[in-house]
């Protein structure tokens, strides 16, 4: 089964281990997922991740971080996609949330977060929105 949208499938398969309280979630790895998730680490949002192979194929195991019963991330949004790409300069990165959330960018230097890419004055495909 090929997947169009791989980051979509990735913030699909989180949202919803998310809206059912599951601890732990996997996914099928990629070198650009593996980034995004750690990202999503960096951040805070969730517990830990590892990689392991299932099967003959490396799978990505998130650990969903909870608070209180409720999950950290409120929220996960799909930006630029595969039919309608997002681009923006590095002086009109967005902000999610007033800067409560974070902007995940694809930059020339690789994913990074909106707030660095902006300390570093680098432009790039803005890729999803976590809040």
């Amino acid at each position: 089964m090929t997947i169009t949208d791989p980051i979509a499938d990735l913030l699909t398969r989180i949202r919803n281990a998310n809206m059912v309280n599951h601890a732990e979630v996997e996914i099928p790895a990629s070198k650009l997922k593996i980034e995004l998730v750690k990202i999503l680490k960096e951040e805070g949002y969730i517990q830990n991740y590892e990689i392991k192979e299932k099967d003959g194929f490396k799978v990505i195991v998130v650990e969903l971080k909870y608070i209180s019963n409720k999950p950290v991330i409120r929220g996960l949004q799909r930006v630029s996609t595969p039919g309608l790409r997002s681009y923006s300069k590095a002086k009109n990165l967005p902000r999610v949330f007033g800067g409560m959330g974070v902007a995940i960018i694809s930059t020339s230097k690789g994913l990074m977060t909106d707030k660095l890419a902006r300390k570093e004055n680098i432009g790039g495909e803005v890729l999803c929105y976590v809040w």
